[in-house]
């Protein structure tokens, strides 16, 4: 092991900032798990839900540069799976429900990503959008969904049979899990050698070509991870709300998520997840106050004015302080 004596600079920035990096993780983690005694516990459900959809989105959109319209398709697809098995068939267990819808998700994401990976930019999204319309046309129709009036009184079931979730404390702690699990996967495909190569891929696609790559490969396996995590998100939601609507399928929900990626930061760990948190309690705080039929309108405003004011989003300029000043 090298001491610390024959470290190179950059070495050492490297130390630190993984240092730095650890600290953080385990105060958040500190605050996820005290945070149910200080605030409502399905409000903050309902944020971790948010947050693991936008992060799964933020793996497409930051790390392989693919913009998707149609994201909400998983979401939806996740949740519907989900609300269909639990309610239909009473004594299967909730883990194994959102695995099933996790898995719908990863599916749907295999024939989606297939049949648009083919096209770059503007043509990619508009093709993600068109397919994900095409999903919300077939939950109005499709008698598992329940139609317009979705599926109600989805039951959250005991986890692993033993644990009542029932309880909004018990079933916040199973939420916080399942968030850190999809974290904890987003975080180890960015940092892995084929995060590496989804970046090299954003950045100058002909390039990774020219050296070998496999891109469409890459951008599909990269799509499909981003599904299933959007399913996961959408599955946990379902037993959180027990509800499933066709809210999670249509073009806004997209349209969401990517208000939330931005804001808090493309190309960020933290960004996706301080963005859901800002917009969900942003949401949440008008809908209650006079300007509730203003909601979209004032997001709408606050989004024009953090892209002048903070191009790389909130996180994104926060590390380039951080950078800046403390290297």
């Amino acid at each position: 092991m090298a001491t610390t004596q024959s470290l190179t600079p950059s070495m050492k920035r490297r130390r630190r900032a993984r240092q730095r990096r650890g600290a953080l993780y385990l105060a958040l983690l500190g605050i996820g798990l005290v945070a149910p005694f200080v605030a409502y516990p399905v409000f903050l459900m309902k944020i971790l839900c948010f947050a693991l959809f936008a992060c799964a989105f933020n793996l497409l959109l930051g790390y392989a540069g693919l913009l998707s319209f149609g994201h909400a398709a998983f979401l939806a697809t996740g949740g519907y799976v989900t609300g269909f098995l639990l309610s239909s068939y009473p004594g299967l267990t909730p883990e194994t429900g959102i695995l099933a819808g996790t898995l719908a998700g990863v599916a749907l994401g295999l024939v989606f990503g297939a049949l648009a990976i083919r096209r770059q930019g503007i043509y990619f999204a508009m093709v993600t959008l068109a397919l994900a319309q095409m999903m919300f046309f077939f939950f109005i129709q499709a008698p598992f969904t329940g139609g317009e009036d979705g599926l109600h009184g989805v039951p959250r079931g005991q986890l692993f049979g033993l644990i009542d979730l029932s309880s909004n404390l018990a079933m916040y702690y199973f939420v916080f899990a399942v968030f850190v699990i999809g974290f904890a996967i987003i975080q180890r495909t960015v940092h892995s050698p084929f995060g590496q190569v989804l970046k090299a891929i954003r950045e100058n696609e002909p390039r990774a070509v020219s050296l070998g790559y496999n891109v469409d490969a890459y951008k599909l396996v990269a799509f499909v991870i981003s599904a299933g995590l959007a399913g996961l998100a959408g599955s946990t939601k379902t037993v959180v709300f027990q509800l499933a609507s066709l809210t999670d399928a249509h073009w806004h929900m997209s349209g969401e998520v990517i208000l939330m990626t931005l804001l808090g930061g493309v190309g960020t760990l933290f960004g996706p997840l301080v963005g859901a948190g800002l917009v969900v309690s942003l949401q949440t705080q008008l809908a209650q106050s006079p300007l509730g039929n203003w909601v979209s309108v004032i997001l709408g405003a606050i989004f024009v004015i953090c892209v002048l004011s903070f191009r790389s989003g909130i996180v994104g300029e926060i590390q380039k302080t951080v950078r800046k000043n403390f290297k």
